[in-house]
């Protein structure tokens, strides 16, 4: 414990940065734009590191006081002033082959980076500059919506955010009642499978000591949440959310438990958006739990099927105009065999170019080395899930001891990792 203390301080000294400071046809407020303008100069140039943080803090401060037009010019700049030295880059792979190979190749790997990299790390070294950064990032994605070019800027702050939150740097954290109000809140804001709509809800799932939760957080965003996961542990595998989530149920002796269900889990910063922490923080939790409670058995996911019913509107459209001309459980019910038979099309005929799963949440865990264990009618009767999946859920099975084979299985031959039963029905809907 001593020493896992030591390496977070150590990593929280390295991030935490509490110094305070001592030919686009665009129609630009010239006053503004030239202060801009100054300002990025002014951390570009800046040759120390303390007039690099004071400038940096000028900036960042300039563009907090300002809107998305302010930021939209400050990512152009960046693009058109701050790209690749493209004669230089050139120069120096032509003579790549040459005698003084070492120096160029220093050079390329200089002049392959486009100055504005160094001036966003010298913005990540000002007061709260990480999460500053990755706030800018989620104004960013906004703007490329209509500006894609910028897309090569949010591409640029991706790689940079790949490898300041990879997995060496990130702290695995248990949230349970006692975590501060402050982190809880996020925790309601960011569920993003099943909403938490009060207090008394939020404590169901953490307070007892057969529920648990576990997040990945950061040194330089230490009361920020970047992903968390709701673990219940259980005796027998879920086919419904409501057997999880159910406000009154029998508590489990979790001494003899024997299934963990990963029932949710949640993605909280936009900013951050493309950089996996997913995959990681399940197979550690997994571990974790087998450390503690070394009865358990099987660990599953009771999983949302969020792309179905868009994925029946185009493949079976006849279908899908049929059942959503009035969704409810009771037409969802009546249609029970045809929606069935449509759900193993839809896990098993991948219909995208690459042959991946359609479906998102089946990529994610697919892709982590789990096996799409069973698929469930009705596992959800919310009014999202019967819009989004007609009420469909998933179990993926994690074997720990075969996850790494599933995995490599999957992206060697983009085979989907199914359970017998599953295969076996497929086999038979495809003889029909």
């Amino acid at each position: 414990m001593p020493k896992m203390n030591f390496f977070q301080g150590l990593l929280e000294s390295l991030f935490s940065k509490n110094i305070t400071k001592s030919n686009f046809n665009f129609i630009f407020d010239k006053k503004k734009i030239t202060s801009l303008e100054n300002l990025i100069k002014n951390v570009a140039d800046a040759k120390g590191e303390v007039s690099a943080i004071n400038h940096s803090e000028e900036l960042l401060e300039f563009i907090d006081r300002n809107d998305d037009k302010t930021l939209k010019k400050f990512f152009f700049i960046l693009l058109e002033n701050y790209d690749l030295d493209k004669d230089l880059l050139n120069d120096a792979v032509k003579n790549y082959d040459s005698k003084n190979r070492t120096d160029f190749y220093f050079k390329i790997t200089k002049f392959s980076e486009p100055k504005r990299l160094e001036i966003f790390r010298r913005l990540n070294a000002s007061t709260r500059g990480t999460i500053r950064l990755v706030n800018l990032r989620k104004r960013l994605k906004t703007i490329t919506k209509n500006f894609p070019i910028l897309k090569i800027i949010d591409h640029d702050l991706t790689n940079l955010f790949k490898n300041w939150f990879n997995r060496g740097f990130l702290i695995i954290r248990p949230i349970d009642w006692a975590t501060p109000a402050h982190i809880l809140e996020k925790i309601i804001e960011y569920e993003a499978v099943h909403e938490i709509n009060s207090w008394d809800e939020l404590r169901r799932r953490l307070a007892p000591n057969d529920r648990k939760c576990y997040g990945f957080f950061h040194p330089a965003m230490e009361d920020e949440p970047l992903i968390f996961i709701e673990v219940a542990l259980m005796n027998t595998i879920p086919e419904k959310i409501s057997e999880v989530l159910k406000n009154e149920r029998e508590f489990v002796d979790i001494e003899n438990v024997s299934v963990a269900v990963f029932y949710s889990i949640s993605n909280c910063q936009i900013g951050l958006a493309g950089i996996s922490f997913g995959n990681f923080l399940i197979k550690q939790v997994a571990n974790d739990l087998k450390f503690e409670f070394p009865s358990l058995k099987s660990f599953v996911t009771l999983s949302p099927v969020p792309g179905f019913t868009n994925w029946l509107k185009k493949f079976d459209e006849q279908f899908y105009k049929k059942i959503t001309k009035n969704i409810n459980v009771k037409s969802i019910t009546n249609n029970q065999k045809q929606i069935m038979r449509n759900s193993l099309k839809y896990f098993f005929r991948s219909n995208r170019k690459d042959n991946l799963p359609n479906d998102p949440v089946s990529r994610f865990h697919i892709g982590n080395g789990a096996v799409l264990e069973k698929i469930n009618f009705m596992g959800n009767e919310s009014e999202k899930a019967l819009n989004e999946s007609l009420g469909l859920m998933v179990n993926y099975l994690y074997d720990i001891n075969n996850v790494e084979k599933n995995h490599e299985k999957f992206v060697l031959d983009k085979e989907l990792n199914a359970s017998k039963n599953l295969i076996k029905q497929f086999s038979k809907l495809e003889n029909i």
